[in-house]
């Protein structure tokens, strides 16, 4: 891999997969290269995949935050899905919250969600 988490746009959605260790430097460039594309693009829904991450600490989770806001500013609104148990339960301990943002088990009842609850186009397959 470069170095970059790769975007994919499935119809009016994001797809992002995050399959390696999002440590800070990377997740600000995904954070910039999310804005960069929903301002091209014009995407409706972005589902952000962190079922490989065993580790989420307060840095990654502000950014995490920090791309779902400044995605529903730009119009499109943000599910992360996959989210295991002890990264669920650290987040708990560490106060996080996430204020408008949107979680599911698993990328498929993302998009459902995504698709039921404000009419992103579902990709197809």
């Amino acid at each position: 891999m470069s170095g970059q988490i790769p975007l994919l746009v499935l119809g009016d959605t994001v797809l992002i997969t995050i399959q390696v260790d999002l440590h800070d430097r990377l997740a600000v460039q995904l954070r910039d290269d999310l804005s960069a594309l929903l301002a091209r693009r014009g995407c409706s829904g972005v589902l952000i995949d962190i079922s490989a991450l065993d580790l989420v600490d307060s840095f990654i989770a502000r950014q995490l935050a920090t791309m779902a806001a400044t995605a529903r500013l730009m119009g499109a609104r943000t599910v992360i899905v996959g989210m295991q148990p002890a990264v669920a339960i650290t987040l708990v301990e560490l106060g996080v919250n996430w204020p408008g943002l949107l979680t599911a088990l698993n990328v498929e009842r993302g998009l459902a969600q995504l698709s039921e609850d404000h009419g992103v186009e579902q990709p197809r397959a």
